[in-house]
C-alpha cells in the first residue's frame, strides 16, 4: 500500500507544480492561525460553517502540514487528499452562493459587485487553481525531485 502511495514518475516540472500547491497551502493554514477572525474561525463563522473554532483550526492545521508534505515531497499522493476536500468545501460554502446569487443551506453570500458565473469564476480562480493542482499531483505524484521518489527506488 505504500508503494502505491509513493510511486511517482521522474518529470523534472513536477516541482513547479509542488511549489504552487505547497507554498500557498502552508501559507493560507499558517494565516488562519496568525488572523483568527479574518482567516480562521472568524471566517468560517461568517460563511456558516458549523463548529467554526474547530473547523477553522483543523483546516488550518491540515493546511499547514499537508503544504509542507507537498513541498518536502513525502507521501504526496496522500496529503493532497485533505487539499482536495478542503476546496470542495469552500467552493461549494463559498463560490457556489456567488452563483446563485444568494445564500443557501445556511451559507452566507459575502457582499460583491455582481453576482452570477463570470463573478463566480473570478473569486473561484485560486480554488480553482489550487483544486486542479492538487488533483495533478494525487494523479502524478510527487515527481523526480522528492523524498517520495528516493524511498520508492529503495523500495524495489
Amino acid at each position: 500500500m505504500i508503494k502505491s502511495l509513493i510511486q511517482t514518475d521522474k518529470d523534472k516540472t513536477t516541482i513547479l507544480i509542488r511549489l504552487l500547491v505547497g507554498v500557498v497551502f502552508f501559507s493560507e493554514g499558517i494565516q488562519k492561525f496568525l488572523y483568527p477572525d479574518l482567516r480562521g474561525p472568524g471566517r468560517f463563522e461568517s460563511i456558516g460553517i458549523p463548529f467554526p473554532e474547530f473547523s477553522g483550526y483543523m483546516v488550518g492545521g491540515l493546511e499547514v502540514l499537508c503544504g509542507l508534505l507537498v513541498l518536502a515531497g513525502i507521501l504526496t499522493r496522500l496529503a493532497v487528499i485533505p487539499l482536495i476536500i478542503i476546496m470542495i468545501t469552500a467552493l461549494f460554502t463559498t463560490k457556489l452562493p456567488i452563483l446563485l446569487g444568494t445564500g443557501f443551506w445556511g451559507f452566507s453570500l459575502r457582499e460583491l459587485e455582481h453576482y452570477g458565473l463570470l463573478s463566480m469564476l473570478h473569486e473561484s480562480r485560486n480554488d480553482m487553481a489550487m483544486l486542479i493542482g492538487s488533483i495533478f499531483l494525487w494523479i502524478k505524484g510527487a515527481g523526480y525531485w522528492s523524498i517520495d521518489l528516493r524511498f520508492h527506488r529503495k523500495i524495489n
